[in-house]
Order: structure tokens, then C-alpha cells, then sequence
């Protein structure tokens, strides 16, 4: 069954006639088509991509043929209104988390005979928490090319390098290899900046001690996302054991990875083992995420994780625990890994992850 059909059932499920959507990874999602000005509408007879004359060759070629493309001379939201007559529709869903105020305003003034409610974000984000064999195989070459850019990586680098020479290395790398494009901002951070979790990399030379880099490619919409940490120079006895707590929590919780285990549990199993260690406030975020479409999606493998929040199948998430000592330096390790449609733990990430002293 298409996306585009288990939105339709959710729709008739949720008791609405229509969704208009805005964002474009939805639109993507739905309609197999990237673009990023126009509309897709969903009615349950018939559902269209609404664009104008630069995407209209392209989406006529590469769009389900489940969706009619449509090139309206009077306006978007007219043809969207025209359209929601025809279909004798009188409910429309909106995506709540993504629609400003004025959008939702200019929605109201152009369809004033339709009850226009709330709710086609949180229908779209229960279908794309489970992925299909398919979805699991584009994450899979997605993350090829990541791993494929750390072996890159590895035997580029040199003392000489910035931080955002290391980034661009790996960006350039992957796009040259498959990537239609980044996963998201790339994180190359060195010495006293390894701390920051969500670092910037910086136009200075590589500092020794750790260099956390957290990159990932974007093929055919979906992501990957993977974090190696390595060691400029000589690893001194609390770098060693820093990285190797963070290593063995990883393993741990990777190894209780199974169909029907707690995502507040697996979290819990690797924070135990950071602050058994003495590193108790130096691990600050949650185990991993959900990756998909978009790079951060649900599941959430956190202690704010409900008890009914279960590894299921179709679940891609990433495993990514860290230590971070601040004003001074950081590590983090992350795979990303599922659980199949019959039910067994697969982890898409080959990239070593022993310690690596480099220079």
C-alpha cells in the first residue's frame, strides 16, 4: 500500500474529507515528488499536487500517478477551494505543527465554507514512525555513503586541516558519492570544542585531543546519521577511559536492542553505565532518535519516554551516548539501527568504532 492510501485511510479513520499539505517532506512523502512551492491536497476520491510552470515537467514525470499535477492560473488556495467543492468535501485537516498564523489566517479568508481543523501532522507522523522494506533500504545506502565518507575521512585528514575543512571533506565526499544532499548541518569539533554537543566547526586548525564528527547523507529523502569520535595525537588515561565508557554503554544498549523493549529502558541501560563511571551531568541528552525523512523523528529512545513507547517494527533509531566535560573535551559514538518487518535488530552502521589515534 502507497503512503499516499494509508494517509487516505487515516483520514477516513479521523472522520475529515481533506488535508492540505504545506510542508515539503510531507508533500515528498505523499506525492514521491520534491518540491518546495505549492500544495498537496488530499481527498479521499482524488488527491493533487498543486505547483506552477517550474515543476510542472518534473513532477508530471516523477509523481505517484495516484496525484493529479495542477497548474492553476487564479491562485493556489482558489483552486484548492474549487477542488474541495467538487470533491464534496467539508472537513480539512491542517498540518498543526507547520502552519504560521497567517498561512492559517489566509486559509480562513479563502475557504470560509470548510471547517478547517488541526491534526494532519500527528496522522502523518504515526504513518512515517514504522518504515516499509523500502524506506529501510534507502536508509541503508544513505548510511553506505556515511560510512563510506568516515574511511574517506580517515585518510585525509592532516594536522594541517580547520574544523571546516574536515566538515567540507565530508560533505563533498558524500555528495560526490550518491548524496542528493546533507542529512543536516555536519559537526567537525576539535579539542576544547569536542564539549559542545551540537558544535560548530570553527576556521582553526585542529586542536589534539577528540575530534567529534556527526554527519550524515540524504538519499532519495530519507536520512542517515552516524557519530565517530577519534583522538588527534596520543590518548592520555582519562581520554581512554572517557571514550571507553562511552563505547561500552553504546554496546550495552545496542545488545538489549530487541522488538518490544522500552525506549526509556535502553536510554536507562546506557546512562547507568556513564554514571556508574563518575560521569554522572556529563551526558545531558537523550540515547538516540527516531531518523527517517526527517532527521529527527519518533521514536525517542529518553527517559521522558512513556512506558508504552516500544522498539517496534519499521522503528529506525540511533544509539548515541556521550560524555561531555565541559571547557574541556567530549565524545560520542552513534549508530543507527532498526528492527525489520520480521522482527530481528538490524544495525545499518559498518563504521569501526575501537579507539583511533590519528597524527
Amino acid at each position: 500500500m502507497t503512503h499516499l492510501q494509508k494517509f487516505k485511510d487515516a483520514l477516513a479513520k479521523k472522520g475529515a474529507d481533506a488535508a492540505i499539505i504545506s510542508n515539503n517532506i510531507h508533500q515528498r512523502y505523499l506525492s514521491n515528488f520534491d518540491f518546495h512551492d505549492g500544495l498537496v491536497l488530499v481527498t479521499h476520491a482524488r488527491s493533487y499536487l498543486i505547483t506552477d510552470f517550474r515543476y510542472v515537467e518534473a513532477a508530471k514525470a516523477q509523481a505517484t500517478p495516484e496525484m493529479a499535477v495542477l497548474t492553476p492560473e487564479g491562485g493556489q488556495l482558489p483552486c484548492v477551494a474549487s477542488l474541495l467543492a467538487e470533491n464534496g468535501c467539508k472537513t480539512v485537516l491542517l498540518e498543526e505543527t507547520t502552519v504560521a498564523l497567517d498561512t492559517f489566517s489566509r486559509y480562513q479568508k479563502a475557504l470560509p465554507d470548510y471547517a478547517l481543523e488541526i491534526g494532519a501532522s500527528e496522522l502523518l507522523t504515526t504513518l512515517r514512525v514504522c518504515k516499509d522494506e523500502q524506506e529501510l533500504e534507502t536508509i541503508a545506502r544513505a548510511q553506505e555513503i556515511t560510512d563510506a565518507a568516515f574511511s574517506h575521512i580517515l585518510n585525509t585528514l592532516h594536522p594541517e586541516m580547520t574544523e571546516i575543512d574536515v566538515a567540507l571533506e565530508l560533505e563533498f565526499f558524500m555528495r560526490r558519492n550518491g548524496a542528493e544532499a546533507l542529512a543536516f548541518d555536519t559537526i567537525a569539533v576539535s579539542g576544547t570544542a569536542s564539549s559542545l554537543p551540537h558544535g560548530v566547526p570553527r576556521r582553526c586548525k585542529l586542536e589534539r585531543g577528540f575530534l567529534t564528527m556527526d554527519f550524515g547523507a540524504r538519499v532519495d529523502g530519507y536520512c542517515s546519521d552516524m557519530t565517530r569520535t577519534v583522538v588527534l595525537g596520543r590518548a592520555d588515561a582519562e581520554i581512554k577511559k572517557v571514550y571507553n565508557t562511552v563505547l561500552t554503554a553504546q554496546k550495552a544498549a545496542l545488545d538489549a536492542a530487541v522488538e518490544g523493549v522500552l525506549c526509556c529502558d535502553l536510554d536507562k541501560i546506557a546512562r547507568d553505565i556513564i554514571y556508574r563511571e563518575g560521569y554522572e551531568g556529563c551526558f545531558g541528552h537523550s540515547l538516540g532518535h527516531g531518523v527517517g525523512m526527517f532527521i529527527h523523528e519518533n521514536p525517542r529512545l529518553s527517559s521522558f519516554a512513556g512506558n508504552d513507547t516500544k522498539l517496534s517494527r519499521g522503528h529506525v533509531v540511533t544509539f548515541e551516548p556521550g560524555i561531555y566535560l565541559e571547557g574541556k573535551y567530549g565524545c560520542r559514538i552513534e549508530d543507527m539501527a532498526c528492527i525489520r518487518s520480521d522482527g530481528s535488530f538490524h544495525n545499518f552502521t559498518k563504521s569501526p568504532k575501537e579507539l583511533i589515534e590519528l597524527f
